[in-house]
């Protein structure tokens, strides 16, 4: 069982990594909403009844353009050919220029399965990919969203609070100016150690086991590790895999010569 689940799955079709078995292609977005909560039922089981689930998920709009053609640089990774969402909709969520709100909708998905939501978080982001429009703002956020088995769990706001002059700490805010990755091997989207910071700290107890079950770069599992929590993480993709064992062992190694020093 674990204590704290902190993951950000493949984004709707955002990105094609190859890899048989891999989510965020589906032809509609329902359906991958439908495979994410079914994915997610399954962390409920090993998931501690004091325990959090963290998700973070960006959101995309349906297009129905067919193929990119833009040579904007920034879209190269996220365009990669006919998506999704680029093929003709449905009427209803997809159709041209609807924004699809697949955060929200995977959250209201993982509430009617008897998950507890604590808080939609903002991701405000310092250097977001451009939007190619001219008729809708520019997005510059995403979402971290806190859900939880029951009413009574974890939560320890000391190390990540707002002190006040009178010594008090208060929460965190709900909004996260978090610089994004700064780097992560070859993995194209990798999570940012200032993301999952808050999520770590306020809802592993210690000793506690951290999951990622979209462990990509394992981000969340070398942020775990220095803290000095246990850490688990599940990736389909092989080479991504090994990066993060590479990286798990440089950490083992400064901790061996910490201790030697």
């Amino acid at each position: 069982m674990v204590d704290c689940i902190v993951t950000s799955p493949p984004y709707y079709g955002q990105r094609d990594y190859g890899i048989d078995g891999q989510l965020g292609l589906e032809s509609h977005p329902k359906d991958f909403i439908d495979n994410l909560s079914e994915i997610f039922s399954l962390c409920w089981d090993v998931l501690n009844e004091t325990g959090s689930l963290w998700i973070n998920i960006g959101d995309t709009y349906w297009s129905g353009k067919g193929a990119h053609k833009s040579g904007e640089t920034k879209q190269g990774a996220r365009r990669f050919g006919l998506r999704p969402q680029d093929r003709p909709g449905d009427g209803g969520w997809a159709r041209p220029k609807q924004q699809l709100l697949v955060p929200h909708r995977l959250a209201i998905a993982l509430q009617d399965a008897g998950w507890l939501v604590r808080n939609d978080n903002v991701w405000v982001k310092s250097n977001p990919v451009p939007d190619q429009v001219r008729d809708r703002c520019s997005v510059s956020h995403e979402y971290i969203f806190h859900l939880t088995k029951s009413r009574w769990y974890y939560f320890d706001r000391t190390d990540v609070g707002r002190t006040q002059k009178s010594g008090r700490v208060l929460p965190p805010l709900d909004t996260w100016a978090a610089k994004p990755s700064s780097g992560a091997g070859k993995h194209r989207a990798a999570f940012s150690e200032e993301l999952v910071r808050i999520p770590i700290l306020t809802t592993t107890p210690p000793g506690g086991i951290v999951l990622d079950p979209f462990n990509g770069s394992g981000t969340s599992m070398s942020f775990a590790r220095k803290q000095g929590y246990r850490s688990i993480g599940i990736e389909l993709n092989k080479e991504y895999c090994e990066h993060a064992v590479s990286h798990m062992k440089n950490l083992d190694s400064e901790d061996t010569l910490d201790l030697e020093i």
